[in-house]
């Protein structure tokens, strides 16, 4: 299965560090959020990504091709102008940096990765949100249950949206209210194909009205997480993860 990404956004709400960087190349430690994001997917043996790039793609292209081609302890053979790298080399990903749109919404970065995944199921994450959901187990409930699209439902604080839900269903969809506690969209998706044809183009944003058509289709089901989320939306959310990294307090590396 075939895991897609979302980093074309700017990050406005980030500016102090998207000025210069686009948001998923933000370093947590050593490495970038997009690189946790990809190791905690490796973890569970997925190996195939689409990386929907927009604002400062090249960014994260030269990021690509440096860790693939310079990353660990390097031997340069300098007569026959070679370089290989020693040690452990980097995790064996086959990685498709695809451009989407500089003003492409989510719901359209979505649909403009549909030739390249086919009609095929695949999981979609967005590049700023760490967790360590058990994505073994999310697979299996989104088969168990033969609806289109799986969402990983999760309980941070309540400044964020809200669903609705009965069991396992999401019974209504609704994004950052004004007010509302409980269960919010965490992202960590299982699709199906079919999910394409609820995006209309390059404007909508798949939080809108794709996912609250899908709820109303009774398409649309909810992976309750109990365990961590943190997204990366604000300075304040980006000082929290890089500290928790610091204190070694660090839930969704899940790889080591």
């Amino acid at each position: 299965m075939k895991v897609a990404v979302l980093a074309g956004g700017r990050g406005s709400r980030i500016s102090e560090e998207t000025g210069s960087k686009p948001k998923p190349m933000i370093q947590i430690g050593d490495n970038p959020i997009l690189w946790h994001i990809m190791m905690h997917y490796h973890r569970y043996g997925f190996s195939e990504f689409l990386i929907a790039l927009g604002y400062r793609g090249s960014d994260i292209k030269a990021w690509m091709a440096e860790m693939a081609q310079l990353s660990g302890d390097l031997r340069f053979d300098l007569g026959a102008g070679k370089i290989s790298q020693l040690g452990t080399p980097p995790p064996n990903w086959i990685v498709d940096l695809i451009e989407t749109g500089l003003e492409t919404n989510t719901g359209g970065r979505i649909k403009r990765l549909a030739p390249h995944i086919g009609r095929e199921r695949f999981a979609l994450t967005w590049g700023d949100g760490l967790s360590d959901v058990d994505l073994d187990k999310l697979v299996a409930f989104h088969e168990s249950h033969g609806k289109i699209a799986t969402l990983t439902a999760v309980s941070p604080p309540a400044r964020f949206g809200h669903l609705g839900v009965d069991g396992d269903k999401i019974t209504s969809f609704a994004e950052k209210p004004a007010t509302g506690e409980g269960w919010i969209n965490g992202a960590f998706f299982i699709l199906e194909p079919e999910v394409f044809d609820y995006i209309d183009g390059d404007a909508t944003a798949f939080e809108k009205e794709p996912l609250e058509r899908l709820a109303a289709d009774n398409q649309l089901m909810a992976y309750f997480h109990h365990g961590f989320w943190q997204c990366m939306d604000t300075i304040k959310d980006l000082q929290l993860l890089r500290q928790m990294w610091v204190q070694g307090d660090t839930p969704w590396v899940t790889w080591k």
